[in-house]
């Protein structure tokens, strides 16, 4: 099953059930308005929307044409916004790049951060970069959406909690990074609106791709028209979610509608590319002694998609471009 937000009428925007192909979509009716509303009575809302799901593939539906740049986030505005950081690799050359050894628990205790999640940005909304300076870059990750999930969920409970999957561009100003986490508080400026995918998607959609809490399928980035990166995100996904879930439920509860993500898609062979232009910095200052990549500027572009085996794009395109503030 497929879900989208349309933009409006109010600021959690308007529940939708996505046909298959992405092309359509049916409203998800009064009872559950918004995504917040089913997800918070996720019992009774999953088989209606189902059931409208299966008139939608069967034409039973009354449909209309979907339009992305229509659409908002899935949630416009979300609880809570978690962001992992699970691929090792990813880990290891961002932290060569500002200077940074990795922490001692690189491989034993996930990094994780919690962003802003009151204003989240649709999949065609612009970035706005008021200053090239603070060095714009993007991060595609691969994102679940939770219900209610106690503290103390252990990694073996941890699917039950699982919603929804989808994709983000996590974006980072990567040259506020150092001094922010100089002061030994965290990210805040460096870290803007974060982008989603115009569809979340049901875990059986993704069906065997979906493993041991990881995703097994390719996470492509088009940087200017050019493919930049297309990693592998399930093989070294070191945390899965199931890992990260029970990492971030170790002290508190979390409540339907949280966000979490897995971090930036990073594989360590080469021909994989990147998921982000930090990692190819410091893979060229390796390689040649010095960066060539400028961080992103005005008028440049980000693409961001998952397809899956047969070629269908499973969550639809993150297509964002860059704007001067």
């Amino acid at each position: 099953m497929k879900l989208a937000s349309l933009r409006g009428p109010g600021r959690d925007g308007t529940l939708v059930v996505v046909r298959r192909d992405g092309l359509a979509y049916a409203p998800a009716g009064a009872a559950f308005p918004t995504l917040q509303a089913a997800l918070d009575d996720w019992e009774r809302a999953e088989p209606a929307l189902r059931r409208i799901a299966a008139d939608v593939e069967l034409g039973e539906a009354a449909v209309a044409p979907l339009v992305t740049e229509e659409l908002a986030a899935p949630l416009p505005r979300a609880y809570e916004w978690i962001d992992g950081s699970a691929y090792i690799h990813h880990i290891v050359l961002v932290r060569k790049a500002r200077g940074a050894e990795p922490p001692e628990t690189l491989t034993t205790d996930p990094l994780v951060y919690q962003g802003g999640s009151g204003v989240l940005l649709g999949p065609t909304d612009d970035i706005v970069l008021r200053d090239e300076a603070w060095g714009l870059d993007f991060e595609a990750e691969v994102c679940v959406v939770l219900g209610d999930t106690p503290q103390g969920t252990r990694r073996e409970e941890a699917h039950r909690h699982v919603r929804l999957f989808l994709l983000a561009n996590d974006v980072t100003l990567r040259n506020l990074v150092p001094a922010e986490l100089a002061k030994g508080f965290g990210f805040f400026c460096s870290k803007p609106a974060t982008a989603f995918s115009p569809f979340a998607i049901t875990p059986d959609e993704l069906g065997d791709a979906l493993r041991d809490g990881r995703v097994h399928l390719r996470l492509r980035s088009i940087y200017n028209g050019a493919l930049i990166g297309d990693p592998e995100a399930g093989p070294e996904m070191h945390f899965s979610f199931f890992d990260l879930i029970a990492h971030v439920t170790r002290t508190r509860s979390l409540t339907a509608g949280t966000l979490l993500g897995s971090g930036t898609v990073s594989n360590e062979d080469p021909a994989r590319g990147v998921s982000c232009l930090a990692e190819r910095r410091m893979l060229e200052i390796l390689s040649d002694g010095a960066a060539r990549t400028p961080f992103m500027k005005p008028g440049d572009t980000i693409m961001i998609e998952m397809l899956n085996h047969a070629g269908e794009s499973l969550f639809g395109r993150i297509a964002q471009r860059v704007v001067a503030g």
